[in-house]
């Protein structure tokens, strides 16, 4: 398998400001939404400019969040979305990470005549429940990506070696996840099956670990992977390594390394399938730059899958 960057861009708001902390991506309408999991509002991608999307309400008076202003442990930390339907109308299904009561909720974001319209909701059952399939402690849950296969989300924790935490995932029907966002289904009794644990090596000495996936039309999934020097599912660190990792199922086929941008390993948080066919797709992927100040980047991939 081999990775090529095509193309590398800066996201900024129509009014200059800065797309911080993209964390996922998916598409809506015309467009890509991008989250940011430093914020309360996501970034809507369109041919004629990127606007801002709010998400939830403030938190305490704040809607972005970081560690240099002592606000970190506010953020909704959404850091997966995933394409969904809703009455026949395209929408995204935004998850936060986990680990605290904050992040475990979910977001549904659907076009109504053109518009967005905003539905969130809390989900703390749904998440000690995958908690407790994963044997990982609530506080040690970082669910940071899920791929769409037919009907079926399979919702990734990215796990960290140096915590004793594998990458994991489980799977979930989408139609209970949007149906419990909107108020419909009980968090608790949404069906959470199938864990599957993923080894997918290390870079020296620090361990791989999923950061989000797309499926390919042949079942196969590609994940996006960071190796990040971290002690915890909180605090960041050096990213030493990033890849792409095909896999089919729990097996592991190929691994490739992505291209440093700018000099620096692209800590790739979100994908996204533009086309594919056969031995080959083309993806949109986003970079969290782990500065507060600074622009993501969206990147254009091109996979040969080999």
């Amino acid at each position: 398998m081999r990775v090529t960057v095509d193309g590398v861009r800066e996201l900024r708001f129509d009014d200059g400001g800065p797309v911080t902390a993209a964390s996922a991506i998916a598409p809506l309408g015309d467009g890509w939404l991008v989250a940011q999991d430093d914020a309360t509002a996501a970034a809507w991608m369109r041919p004629g400019g990127v606007v801002p999307v709010r998400l939830l309400p403030a938190v305490e008076g704040h809607d972005r969040f970081g560690e240099v202003a002592g606000t970190k442990h506010l953020k909704p930390d959404l850091e997966v979305a995933c394409p969904a339907e809703v009455d026949g109308g395209p929408a995204v299904l935004l998850l936060g990470s986990g680990s605290t009561a904050r992040r475990m909720r979910g977001v549904l974001v659907r076009l109504v005549d053109g518009a967005p319209a905003v539905a969130a909701a809390e989900l703390g059952p749904l998440y000690t429940r995958v908690a407790e399939l994963l044997g990982t402690p609530v506080d040690q849950l970082n669910l940071e990506g899920a791929s769409l296969s037919a009907d079926t989300v399979r919702w990734f924790q990215r796990g960290n070696l140096a915590a004793g935490v594998p990458s994991a995932s489980v799977a979930v029907p989408l139609a209970a996840l949007v149906d419990a966002v909107l108020g419909g289904t009980d968090p608790a009794v949404v069906p959470v099956t199938a864990p599957r644990v993923h080894d997918l090596g290390e870079v020296a000495g620090v361990g791989l670990a999923v950061t989000d996936a797309v499926a390919l039309p042949d079942g196969r999934l590609l994940l996006s992977a960071a190796a990040e020097d971290t002690p915890n599912a909180v605090d960041d660190g050096p990213v030493v390594a990033a890849a792409l990792v095909l896999v089919d199922g729990a097996g592991v086929l190929a691994v490739a390394a992505l291209p440093a941008v700018a000099g620096r390993v692209p800590k790739v948080e979100g994908l996204a399938l533009r086309s594919s066919g056969v031995g080959w797709a083309h993806l949109l992927a986003v970079v969290d730059a782990d500065d507060p100040a600074a622009p993501s980047a969206l990147l254009e991939l091109a996979v040969e899958l080999g």
